[in-house]
């Protein structure tokens, strides 16, 4: 059986708060990310909240680009899902780089294919 779509889990450490905490960088860099994976975009929806932490969602025909921030620890929290042909490390990554990650550890789980067996995580 062929795999329905591909997931993507980063943890991305090391960011820089500024980024972390600016809604329209993040809402930017997410509809961007999702642009240059090839993908049609649906829906935008981001919150800030206070004191810190912004959270939002990206809906793509193919799926959803997600992130919880937490910039008092300069973590973000990152899911990319596509289905069909796109590739999600291609968003995964413009993202890390945005928001200057210094590390990143992905898992990419293949979703669709009966029980999921996730595969040791690459730390970049």
């Amino acid at each position: 059986m062929e795999t329905m779509g591909r997931h993507v889990i980063s943890e991305l450490w090391g960011c820089d708060f500024e980024k972390l905490n600016d809604l329209n960088f993040i809402e930017t860099t997410f509809v961007e990310a999702a642009l240059r994976s090839g993908a049609e975009i649906r829906e935008v929806a981001f919150h800030k909240f206070a004191p810190q932490g912004v959270s939002g969602v990206v809906i793509i025909s193919e799926s959803h680009l997600t992130i919880h921030s937490f910039p008092e620890h300069g973590y973000a929290s990152i899911d990319v899902y596509t289905c069909g042909d796109l590739n999600p490390n291609v968003a995964a990554e413009y993202i890390a780089k945005a928001l200057n990650a210094e590390i990143r550890e992905n898992i990419e789980i293949p979703r669709g294919m009966g029980p999921v067996q996730v595969k040791q995580a690459k730390v970049l």
